[in-house]
């Protein structure tokens, strides 16, 4: 009998001679044993143990019989990454077919008339803006080389007033004439230049900013559209257990898409109501301080010219009579 069990268990009984019962080898630290006193009075039992694989490919022991286990460990970034790829190229197929069906005449596609209208004439209006920021530019820089050029002539006849006695007063007078011109169009060179460095801003940043989320948003309206087509070719077709998941991922797909599209268009009607009321006002202003530079600068160039001509008719009128020419003195 004593042979028969030592072959069962694998493990010599404990007898009761002097011979103490050695405890068995602990097969893991992590598990509880029992006290001494239960070891040396029944016979040790080998502790089977089964190898769980975790997705870092550790292996964790674990006892048998204990229960189910659950294996918790960190996602593969690199099939994270994937999915990611995979999805943006369905995506990127889906909004690629959709736009070339529109271009072809052959799609649908999602209209907001109100808010179409406005990005049509926000669109006409900044190709409007742009061009009269050019032409105002243009001017600018002509009337800066006219400026420089009086102002050259007008030191020219001041040198010519000292050297020629018999002239001076009307040298004197187009040498004032001309140095007032050109400061005065230095003055509305300046002007000029604000009203266009604030059409640049109002054009390249303000609208600009706008046109980008207009963009966003139609990049958007075709996402939704692309996903809104393929929902209703799947609705149209038939309805089976194969059919029906990919009918509620295609609903589920197709509700976050409408979600942002709507976001989307609700921020930029805002947006373009913000930037109308805006650029009234800017323009406004602009179009007020260009104007009030243009007149003053005539108005200015005109008094003086007016002043100037009279105090050079009384110079001349109290000046002497003219001498007689060398033929009459002879």
């Amino acid at each position: 009998m004593m042979e028969e069990a030592e072959h069962e268990d694998g493990v010599s009984p404990a007898t009761n001679g002097t011979e103490e019962s050695t405890p068995p080898a602990e097969a893991n630290s992590n598990f509880n044993h029992t006290d001494n006193n239960n070891v040396s009075s029944h016979p040790a039992e080998a502790t089977p143990e089964v190898t769980m694989e975790t997705e870092q490919g550790e292996a964790t022991p674990e006892r048998a019989g204990s229960g189910p286990v659950v294996v918790q460990g960190n996602k593969n970034p690199a099939s994270e990454k994937l999915l990611r790829v995979r999805k943006w190229s369905i995506t990127t197929y889906k909004c690629t077919r959709q736009a070339l069906s529109e271009k072809l005449g052959r799609g649908s596609r999602t209209v907001d008339l109100d808010l179409e209208r406005r990005l049509e004439l926000l669109r006409d209006d900044r190709q409007r803006y742009e061009n009269v920021t050019k032409v105002a530019q243009t001017l600018a820089n002509q009337l800066a080389q006219i400026t420089v050029t009086q102002k050259t002539l007008g030191d020219a006849f001041s040198e010519l007033k000292v050297k020629t006695p018999t002239l001076h007063v009307e040298f004197g007078l187009n040498a004032d004439a001309q140095n007032f011109l050109s400061k005065s169009g230095e003055s509305l060179t300046e002007a000029i230049n604000t009203f266009t460095s604030d059409m640049n801003t109002l054009v390249n940043k303000t609208i600009e900013d706008t046109m980008i989320n207009a963009k966003k948003y139609e990049a958007a309206r075709i996402e939704y559209d692309a996903y809104r087509v393929d929902l209703e070719e799947l609705n149209m077709g038939p309805r089976d257990a194969n059919t029906l998941p990919k009918l509620e991922a295609a609903q589920q797909e197709f509700q976050g898409q409408k979600e942002r599209f709507q976001k989307l268009r609700d921020d930029l009607s805002v947006k373009v109501k913000l930037l109308e009321e805006n650029k009234v006002k800017v323009l406004h202003n602009q179009l007020l301080l260009l104007h009030a530079a243009v007149a003053a600068h005539s108005l200015s160039c005109h008094s003086f010219l007016e002043k100037n001509s009279r105090e050079a008719e009384e110079l001349l009128s109290n000046s002497s009579t003219d001498s007689p020419s060398w033929l009459e003195e002879s």
